[in-house]
């Protein structure tokens, strides 16, 4: 069997049964041609023109994008269309026209591949995200220079099948027919990849990061891919088949048992109330968490008032914002954590030299305490909604002591400020510390005795930890928030905020994850911020167990020698209460539900 069955990264969850079709979505072969010098500027002209037709293309898409997946996720198109805009890119095409007699179509190429060589040496993993937005760009305007079409793609599909590709970009995702297209196999991409948020949000099971998939996968192979497992099963027999479809009806059964939950109180067997609440990257997802009985915020993210723009958002501005997310979820906490820019999100007011490792440079706090007016505009905005909500104020990547201290005195300050100035605003709010490195958990008995509350931001502490890019699709399988390192550090975090006497929380991927919210349960957390499309799921399983069986297979999943033995632990002490095969470790939610959720 095991030569049979594939892993990869599970995106989007969900099984599909089908015959495989290969896409070839690749940048086409481009003749080398010198046009005489006479037909230089018509192929400028040519090259304008292509642009232009793109853009109303990926208009259209983005469009469509929004009547199938969502406002949010249709903004995915926003980098490729900005990509056709942008001058220094354009104008060094025309150039490369205009001094070499090229064709478009080869002048367009040339610069592709020097703009896609210079990504990939920085090493970013926002830049490695939009190298799947250049190639798809690339190749449209090529397309179209050079009169082809891509209807190729579906001429060949004339049955429900999954579409396999080394890549496969936002663009054709979203044209996806879902009468035909059953699954998506990618050798390229994780689950932060823009093709990824869109079959997730379509709901089109897909598993990305398989390596060799178009060698191993041939034209025509009958496959089961299971999106929540991350596994593609070659081959399969009639029992397997019948199997995995069973598996797909109880996930839908398991969804109408998830709209009950909302309603319902989030607490164990045993009684005890495990507080969910959601995370918010954008406007639009603050219905959702309402929607789906999420208990406040506890990771209000604010880069999408500065990325992206041309000039920072103004304190009034920032203070309405926050406020309107308080008034929101009356009676709940609502936590802001400050701008976490840096490492791959420096928005365009910001423009710093490149660093070697952004991730380990400047970022997050250290950006803020380095721009003190940037951070006292938006610490001035948080008190000033706190006079009417339950705003709290959350600090990222806190290594030291001192960065703790230092946000306390800007606050004392700002607030000294606003109440000489006759302005209404709260005199402190609660101030916490994201704790997303190995260094603040090892601090964490220390940085409890300075702050009012601790967070664990999961994804950070397991890159930092197990030195592991998370976005490298070579390397997922190490990329796990079980391995024993990162469990001790979780535990460490929970017993020195318990003795101190101030909350914890954990407002990572882990907390939207089934297992890995039964184990944070275990560890001792009673806060879990998630997913707002999550909520009814983690919801519903901590309805199914009781904090004595958490602990029990926490205790255990701690003494495990691998991240692999914690998970079957888990697994294991899980079967008794849970359906197993709705509660796979890479299942962030069950068949159906959709995720309205860019990372930013």
């Amino acid at each position: 069997m095991s030569d049979r069955l594939l892993k990869g990264i599970g995106v989007s969850p969900g099984i599909a049964v089908g015959p495989t079709v290969v896409v070839r979505w690749a940048l086409p072969e481009v003749p080398h041609r010198v046009v005489p010098r006479t037909h230089v500027e018509k192929e400028v002209r040519r090259l304008r023109a292509a642009l232009k037709d793109v853009k109303r293309h990926l208009t259209e898409l983005q469009v469509r994008a929004e009547d199938r997946a969502g406002v949010d996720e249709a903004r995915i198109f926003d980098a490729q269309i900005l990509m056709l805009e942008d001058k220094d890119f354009v104008g060094g095409v025309a150039e490369l026209i205009r001094e070499n007699r090229l064709t478009a179509e080869k002048a367009f190429e040339f610069k592709t591949l020097e703009v896609r060589d210079l990504w990939t040496s920085v090493g970013s993993p926002l830049l490695k995200e939009r190298l799947a937005d250049l190639t798809g760009v690339a190749i449209r305007v090529i397309q179209h220079l050079m009169h082809r079409g891509d209807a190729e793609v579906w001429d060949s599909i004339s049955q429900p099948s999954i579409l396999v590709a080394r890549e496969l970009s936002p663009g054709l995702t979203v044209q996806l027919d879902r009468e035909h297209v059953v699954g998506l196999i990618s050798e390229e991409g994780t689950r932060t990849s823009h093709a990824a948020i869109l079959a997730h949000s379509i709901g089109i099971p897909a598993i990305f990061g398989l390596r060799d998939a178009v060698a191993r996968l041939p034209q025509g192979a009958m496959v089961i891919l299971d999106g929540t497992r991350g596994t593609v099963l070659r081959d399969p027999t009639p029992e397997e088949v019948a199997e995995a479809e069973r598996r797909e009806a109880r996930r839908h059964e398991l969804a109408a048992h998830l709209e009950e939950a909302v309603a319902q109180p989030s607490v164990t067997l045993d009684g005890v109330h495990v507080a969910l609440r959601g995370n918010v990257d954008l406007p639009d997802e603050i219905a959702a968490a309402q929607a789906h009985g999420a208990e406040g915020v506890g990771l209000l993210r604010t880069e999408f008032l500065i990325t992206g723009h041309s000039v920072l958002p103004s304190e009034d501005e920032q203070a309405v914002y926050f406020r309107r997310v308080g008034d929101a979820f009356p009676g709940y906490p609502v936590v802001v954590r400050t701008y976490d820019l840096g490492g791959d999100k420096f928005p365009a007011p910001f423009r710093t030299a490149p660093e070697p490792n952004p991730f380990l440079g400047w970022r997050a706090i250290r950006v803020c305490l380095d721009e003190p007016e940037l951070f006292r505009t938006q610490i001035r905005a948080v008190l000033r909604a706190a006079a009417h909500a339950n705003i709290h104020l959350m600090i990222p990547l806190v290594t030291r002591l001192d960065e703790v201290e230092r946000t306390r005195e800007y606050m004392n300050e700002e607030a000294d400020r606003l109440r000489q100035s006759g302005i209404e605003a709260a005199a402190t709010v609660p101030l916490g510390v994201m704790v997303e490195t190995p260094a603040a958990a090892v601090l964490a008995d220390r940085l409890a005795e300075i702050s009012d509350f601790l967070s664990v931001g999961t994804n950070d502490l397991t890159q930092y930890t197990l030195v592991v890019d998370r976005a490298n699709a070579r390397l997922a399988d190490r990329f796990t928030p079980h391995d024993p390192s990162v469990l001790r550090l979780l535990k460490l975090v929970a017993e020195a905020a318990r003795a101190a006497g101030k909350p914890a929380s954990v407002c990572g991927e882990m907390a939207s994850e089934p297992l890995s919210a039964f184990l944070l349960v275990g560890l001792g957390y009673e806060t879990l911020s998630v997913a707002p499309p999550a909520l009814p799921f983690i919801k519903w399983l901590i309805r199914q167990v009781s904090t004595a069986q958490a602990r029990a297979a926490a205790d255990a999943a701690l003494a495990a020698r691998s991240a692999a033995l914690a998970l079957d632990i888990l697994r294991f002490a899980l079967a008794e209460a849970v359906d197993l095969s709705l509660l796979d470790p890479d299942a962030r939610l069950p068949a159906g539900r959709r995720s309205g959720s860019l990372r930013l």
